[in-house]
């Protein structure tokens, strides 16, 4: 069993309360009684409760993060970048991991709730749980990270993903491809909306009509996703079949990419393919993907500052920022020889 105060105070003979004045108010004790409570407190092992310390003044030293799928290493590098703030400033980061879960993600909230965080970063599911307001009103800080806050008292940082959409048609547009899938159409998520809506106001300008989108609609925004969407489009007759792919994530264009390669289908040549978010694995990919590329740990890192900013209460102002994505041409949507770069 760790040892306690109280076994430091008996074995430096001295009471609770001196000791408790060491180690937090050292000045008040005299050097001789001081050096006999810390010969103790060597001696025993002992370390403080820090968590007990601050949970009695009415908050802890932790703020909690909250992401839909910590298996997508767009949200690994969010955290990196809350974690580099919180860590400056002394804090520790809870991460919580929704798996896109409302039921999940509001069971997490009651318990960062429950641990005094100081406050709660969270990227939450398509509907915003009740326990974020509940929060609020308790005094805890919420910022939403990588979406856009539903009223003007909340602070959240954003991508503008119907730009983002946009971006990826218009460079499928600009190569020849008249015939574009959507793989993402089923997720509420409204990052996954504006996306799909940026690259259908593209497709539908560009051509003058509804037919040269063609969406699939997995439930679920994983590898897996992408490969069976793949298979569906290579499984449609060659006069409707698409001849470009732009997906709601990366995890779904390798997916896609795997699925196509797999079938031997080219890419680009007979396929090509963009993805979105830009992480790490899209640039190593096996034919590296073009993605729209978001700031993923700046995302973090300017969500922390936001956070922390308002925790310290004094002349905080609330902001809802949105940050332009760039397109990173690679490969999977362009002839080696004819890459153009990045835009």
């Amino acid at each position: 069993m760790p040892a306690s105060i109280r076994d430091v105070a008996e074995r430096a003979g001295v009471s609770v309360g001196t000791v408790s004045n060491v180690l937090n108010r050292p000045g008040q004790v005299s050097e001789a009684t001081r050096e006999r409570v810390l010969e103790a407190i060597t001696a025993l092992g002992f370390v403080r409760n820090e968590s007990a310390r601050h949970l009695r003044a009415g908050h802890s030293r932790t703020i909690g993060l909250v992401v839909l799928d910590i298996a997508n290493p767009f949200f690994t590098d969010v955290a990196r970048g809350v974690e580099d703030v919180a860590n400056r400033a002394g804090l520790a980061v809870i991460l919580c991991n929704s798996d896109d879960r409302p039921e999940k993600e509001s069971a997490h909230l009651d318990v960062l709730a429950e641990q005094r965080v100081q406050g709660v970063l969270i990227t939450p599911t398509a509907e915003l749980s009740p326990n974020l307001q509940t929060l609020r009103r308790r005094g805890v800080p919420v910022v939403l990270v990588d979406r856009r806050a539903p009223s003007p008292d909340q602070c959240s940082i954003a991508v503008d993903d119907v730009l983002g959409g946009r971006l990826a048609a218009e460079h499928l547009l600009e190569r020849g491809h008249r015939r574009i899938a959507f793989v993402g159409g089923a997720s509420g998520l409204p990052q996954v909306q504006e996306r799909h809506a940026g690259v259908e106001a593209a497709v539908r300008e560009a051509t003058g009509s509804d037919d040269a989108l063609v969406v699939f609609s997995p439930e679920v925004l994983t590898v897996e996703a992408g490969r069976e969407a793949a298979a569906r489009i290579v499984g449609t007759p060659a006069a409707r079949r698409p001849t470009a792919v732009v997906c709601a994530n990366d995890l779904m264009a390798l997916g896609v990419l795997q699925e196509m390669v797999r079938q031997g289908v080219r890419v680009p040549d007979d396929v090509a393919i963009v993805g979105y978010d830009d992480i790490d694995f899209a640039a190593a990919a096996a034919v590296p993907l073009t993605s729209v590329r978001k700031p993923r740990v700046a995302l973090g890192s300017r969500a922390a500052e936001l956070l922390l900013d308002e925790a310290r209460g004094e002349g905080h102002v609330h902001v809802q920022e949105v940050v332009e994505p760039t397109l990173v041409v690679r490969e999977s949507s362009v002839v080696f020889r004819d890459r153009e770069g990045s835009r």
